[in-house]
């Protein structure tokens, strides 16, 4: 039994962005960054699956957001593996539920597993995929509402799989005082009721690993046997300022019935391995 998954996160369609009067985020390569992603997933990867873990746009107003939003999810479309898409905190703030959904859906496609939700769960090759939605209240706080903890838990009750839990805001505890962007914003990055979410993953005993994207670059967290994953950003800029360096990241994961192995592709590369008891 195995499974690969490619992944791609923050991908920011949208207006250039600026932090601290420097020019982080950049989006004018967002497109062509995407277009190169799909053509390794094609050509070199070949995925099962390819996970977008949201952001695809730099928020602006609500024509631009859904005219951007629609034109990532078309590149991400050419992609021969199934299209697995998380929302992320700039694709929620002027684009609703039904317009991610809807775009999700393309006609004449293979039918998305999403239901129109975005929480949701599928099985592929051996493994039950969960996709969670956290939500952001913007400079406020990350939440995962009760009722979506309340359907996880009985989800996870109900597979007999491993699982593999999908995200944009992180879950784990990881230290942001040298992060770019979270450095004393943690409210920002991490999930507010995120212990209560780790003790149905661990009360489970079925979860393999979790990812994330949001904090624009690559971490690792452990907790109670249970990985913790933030994929890099596509669009971050690694160096200072303009003119920049995009990370050009993508992912990809290969889960077996006793490994599990992930690698960060592109400038600012990561790998990690997880071993997995068996029984």
């Amino acid at each position: 039994m195995a499974l690969k998954i490619g992944f791609v996160t923050d991908l920011h369609f949208g207006p250039e962005a600026y932090h601290d009067g420097k020019l982080r985020k950049l989006t004018h390569h967002a497109a062509e960054l995407t277009r190169a992603v799909v053509r390794r997933m094609n050509e070199e990867v070949r995925p099962d699956l390819l996970v977008n873990l949201g952001d695809d746009i730099e928020d602006e107003s609500r024509d631009a957001d859904l005219t951007r939003y629609g034109a990532c999810q078309e590149i991400l479309r050419t992609a021969s593996a199934e299209l697995v898409n998380v929302a992320g905190n700039h694709d929620t703030i002027h684009l609703t539920r039904e317009d991610l959904t809807r775009i999700w859906t393309p006609e004449g496609g293979r039918t998305p597993p999403h239901g129109g939700r975005l929480f949701y769960s599928f099985d592929r090759g051996g493994f039950h995929i969960v996709v969670l939605h956290t939500i952001e209240q913007k400079d406020v706080a990350v939440r995962i509402p009760e009722a979506q903890l309340a359907w996880l838990r009985d989800d996870l009750a109900r597979t007999t799989l491993p699982a593999i839990v999908l995200m944009h805001h992180s879950a784990s505890e990881q230290d942001l005082s040298d992060s770019m962007w979270f450095a004393g914003l943690a409210h920002l990055a991490l999930v507010k009721e995120r212990a209560e979410l780790r003790a149905i993953l661990e009360a489970s005993g079925k979860v393999r690993v979790v990812f994330n994207g949001h904090v624009h670059r690559n971490h690792l967290d452990i907790i109670a046997g249970i990985p913790y994953v933030t994929v890099q950003s596509l669009i971050e800029n690694l160096d200072e300022d303009a003119p920049g360096r995009p990370a050009s990241a993508c992912a990809v994961a290969v889960l077996e019935d006793a490994r599990t192995t992930v690698r960060v592709l592109g400038a600012d590369p990561a790998r990690y391995q997880f071993e997995h008891r068996r029984g």
